[in-house]
């Protein structure tokens, strides 16, 4: 599920947007978020080892800095599950009405709808049902690289960076769609035997991710373009596989999808019964919260925001930077209560380095910091309308 997480659908469209804003350079972009990663991801495993809780950063923060800091980065994630799942399921869709003719809206309505039908059916059937798609996707993927690399030219590299450091601060923006996910198993931390588990599962997602995107960001540039196609995953495996390349690519877009829209619905669901629980949503929603229970109250709510999303859908890049742009901040403050909570030795040191780096990340996402803006303020104004009510009880 972790790897399901960091590994979206994004990449069915970001080497291309990329590319766009940073030329050949974008691969600086993707090598840097990649070495963003690896501080961040040991963070959180970590954490979740230390302190399992279905409230995932947003209990961490909450131990840290206290009450309403916890809901600030809880409504963070909770409000960015809805944006970025349904931009993850309209790009998957657009891949499978190109590749295999399905109406593109239809097909993300019915993956969508396969991923909240796997969580209401329980955390350990929708596990299992990922093994088998990761594997598969990981495959495919992996298919994609090795095929189209000997295609590549080394002309398609230059000139290297014609829209400079700009270009590629702007690539990096775009590229955190690619890079969030982390943050959406330190949800799952609870549902953990052996605590390890989180960090071997951590270690092991690191590697794969770690050789995919390199693999994909290089041969994309190197094979296609600068100039690349909007479907480069599609263009990718044509070179590679000839007329086959087209039903492979819609299902490598349903494997992408899903996957993602997966794991961030489990963690999400989790988060919002642990939200509930501390007061940051009204209390119905914190039924099921319990490890190997399934909060089919909250992952209702999900689906409830879900839809308005999918109805009056914007663009899908401001989708995107607008997900970025909360996961980014959900990332800064896990870190930081990291620095304040994990013991001094080597795990607070890569927190530290962590906080550094998601800082400089964070400030990559612009105007879309808004959206994070906007949620934090909707979680203070729940707390307050709670102790309102607690007040009013007491008396």
């Amino acid at each position: 599920m972790l790897v399901g997480a960091v590994l979206g659908p994004g990449m069915l469209v970001l080497p291309h947007l990329a590319a766009a804003a940073a030329g050949p350079a974008s691969v600086l972009a993707w090598a840097g978020l990649l070495a963003l990663s690896v501080p961040v991801a040991l963070t959180f495993a970590a954490l979740g080892a230390r302190y399992p809780d279905g409230g995932g950063v947003a209990g961490f923060v909450g131990l840290a800095f206290g009450r309403h800091a916890s809901a600030v980065a809880g409504w963070w994630f909770y409000g960015a599950v809805p944006l970025g799942t349904v931009a993850g399921a309209l790009v998957g869709g657009r891949y499978v009405e190109a590749c295999l003719g399905v109406d593109g809206t239809l097909a993300a309505c019915l993956i969508l709808l396969a991923a909240f039908g796997a969580n209401a059916a329980g955390l350990r059937t929708s596990g299992r049902l990922q093994i088998g798609l990761v594997a598969l996707l990981v495959a495919l993927l992996a298919t994609a690289v090795i095929t189209a690399a000997p295609h590549a030219d080394a002309a398609n590299f230059t000139p290297f960076a014609p829209y400079g450091a700009g270009g590629v601060v702007a690539a990096a923006g775009v590229l955190m769609f690619a890079f969030v996910g982390w943050e959406a198993a330190s949800h799952l931390s609870a549902e953990f035997a052996d605590r390890r588990g989180l960090i071997r599962a951590t270690v092991v997602t690191l590697v794969v991710v770690a050789l995919l995107y390199v693999g994909v960001s290089v041969t994309s540039v190197g094979v296609l373009g600068a100039d690349m196609t909007g479907v480069p995953l599609t263009a990718m495996l044509e070179i590679g596989l000839g007329s086959a390349a087209r039903p492979v690519t819609g299902v490598v877009a349903v494997l992408l999808t899903f996957g993602a829209v997966n794991t961030y619905l489990a963690g999400a669901a989790r988060l919002g019964a642990a939200l509930a629980r501390d007061g940051a949503l009204p209390g119905w929603f914190a039924r099921g919260g319990a490890p190997g229970e399934t909060p089919y109250r909250s992952l209702g709510l999900q689906a409830v925001f879900s839809v308005p999303v999918l109805i009056w859908a914007v663009d899908l890049d401001v989708l995107m930077r607008a997900t970025s742009a909360c996961l980014a901040a959900v990332t800064v403050a896990g870190v930081a209560a990291a620095v304040r909570m994990l013991p001094a030795g080597r795990h607070r040191i890569t927190a530290v380095v962590g906080t550094g780096m998601s800082v400089v990340a964070l400030a990559f996402c612009g105007v879309y910091l808004v959206v994070p803006a906007a949620l934090a303020l909707v979680a203070l104004a729940v707390l307050k309308v709670h102790a309102r009510r607690s007040y009013k009880i007491g008396l």
